[in-house]
């Protein structure tokens, strides 16, 4: 599983990281590198700026959303150059495996981190995580309520 993004601001990624190696998953985790975070390495997974390199024979592509309101700072040029080296795109899928999973955890920034393109695709399953990321945080809340 490759998770394309905002690394260092990420929950997502950091629990994807957990949860998966220890399943014996191979994950890497790719981005700009104002935006990754090395620890990550300690936990299992690999780190890389590379994004189709990264990609390459992947099983699951998942992007995640570039969380402007967490910097302080601006960690790379504009949103326009963050989506041309970063963003996944039909292009950058291509280089998964042929029947890879596209995901992310929503919400989605359009045109940024994930193309309209793709995340319309055949691949995307992005609205049926989201459906069932709500039911199964509903079905948590009512367990923990009773």
């Amino acid at each position: 599983m490759t998770l394309v993004g905002d690394i260092a601001n990420s929950r997502v990624a950091r629990s994807n990281v957990f949860a998966l190696t220890k399943l014996g998953a191979n994950v890497t985790l790719a981005g700009p590198a104002t935006l990754l975070n090395g620890n990550m390495r300690t936990l299992g997974a690999e780190i890389s700026t590379d994004v189709p390199q990264a990609v390459k024979n992947a099983d699951v592509v998942m992007g995640l959303r570039v969380q402007l309101e967490r910097h302080k700072a601006c960690h790379f040029p504009s949103l326009a150059e963050y989506a041309k080296f970063f963003g996944v795109n039909m292009d950058v899928l291509s280089y998964a495996k042929k029947d890879a999973l596209l995901m992310h955890p929503a919400p989605v920034n359009r045109g940024v981190e994930i193309s309209s393109e793709v995340m319309d695709c055949g691949q995307s399953v992005i609205y049926s995580q989201v459906g069932n990321g709500v039911a199964m945080r509903m079905a948590i809340l009512e367990r923990l309520a009773n």
